[in-house]
């Protein structure tokens, strides 16, 4: 086992003005109390907040920032996420990583932004992992990516080990955020380190997952540094031998060759997600869903059809009963 400490920093972030300040003096609380701590990682939209007016367009001074203090206190970092406008002209929400020398060594673009709510950010189309040297593979998830499985998927047959998952959750859904976690790091045994943010940041409740699915730690509604030593052996061991001695998913995934045709977007028939309606904000009193057909009338199956009514038999007068009222 090689130990590697990680703190994740549960704090109250402001919606309208920078965050940049608290950070560091949280970076400096955590050197002072948990000394052996080597990576800091903070909520997402940390350094700002949620609204993306209140990003700078150039965040070189920011990055600058983060760079000094991973570099001073000889810390991996990555600072949350910020809304990034890239060479494209479009806006991203990027989770930078820095390593103890300053330099960004990774950076990650968030491929499920929170539509529609998460209106006008563009979605990044590139996986992320990184390399701690002598210590293990990491990967990036952020807040609404975990939500759809493919993502971890393509991290963990990427090799990552932990994954770094900043959130801002500050909605009702935050207790069914919490489950997918714990589920994602069994399915794809791998630590889960989900970090939240409090007031303009989120509602809090961060936790650590360990690669077993046991939740190590959860936080309440305050601010919290959660520092935790994560056992990669354990990763690699359980990865090997499955959870408990039972599922090795990974291999049984690597091993089945089967093509989903969902994925198949040219050929797949997606008449019944288009039912669906269209991806927006709901208004009021709407009765989207509420008298849907069933996906048999949408999408019949081959050899489903519906039959067409038997003709009456010759000399045969159909009863007919009409409904009264």
């Amino acid at each position: 086992m090689t130990p590697f400490a990680i703190a994740g920093v549960q704090m109250h972030i402001a919606a309208t003005h920078e965050n940049v300040t608290a950070m560091a003096h949280k970076i400096e609380q955590v050197a002072a109390r948990f000394p052996w701590v080597q990576m800091v990682v903070f909520s997402e939209l940390a350094a700002f907040g949620p609204l993306p007016s209140n990003h700078p367009e150039n965040l070189d001074a920011t990055l600058e920032t983060f760079k000094n203090l991973a570099r001073q206190y000889q810390i991996w970092l990555l600072p949350g996420t910020l809304f990034m406008r890239r060479a494209d002209g479009k806006l991203y929400n990027v989770a930078p990583v820095i390593d103890p020398s300053g330099t960004v060594v990774a950076e990650y673009a968030k491929m499920f932004p929170f539509t529609p709510y998460e209106a006008g950010v563009e979605a990044g189309r590139e996986f992320c992992v990184f390399d701690v040297p002598d210590v293990g593979r990491f990967g990036l998830s952020i807040c609404y990516d975990i939500w759809f499985p493919e993502t971890t998927r393509q991290l963990a047959a990427m090799g990552a080990e932990v994954l770094l998952h900043p959130v801002l959750t500050g909605t009702i859904d935050r207790d069914i955020e919490l489950a997918i976690a714990q589920s994602t790091a069994a399915m794809f045994q791998c630590y889960i380190f989900d970090i939240n943010g409090l007031a303009g940041g989120g509602t809090g409740r961060s936790c650590v997952v360990d690669p077993g699915g046991i939740v190590l730690y959860q936080a309440a509604g305050q601010d919290e540094i959660i520092p935790v030593e994560v056992d990669l052996a354990l990763v690699r061991r359980q990865r090997a031998v499955g959870i408990r001695g039972l599922g090795q998913t990974l291999k049984s995934f690597r091993d089945h060759r089967h093509e989903f045709p969902v994925y198949g977007y040219e050929g797949f028939d997606d008449t019944y997600l288009q039912s669906l309606g269209p991806l927006e904000m709901q208004p009021k009193n709407s009765k989207a869903g509420i008298d849907a057909p069933p996906p048999a009338a949408i999408m019949p199956l081959a050899g489903n059809e519906p039959a067409p009514a038997p003709a009456p038999a010759d000399g045969v007068v159909p009863l007919i009963i009409e409904g009264g009222g």
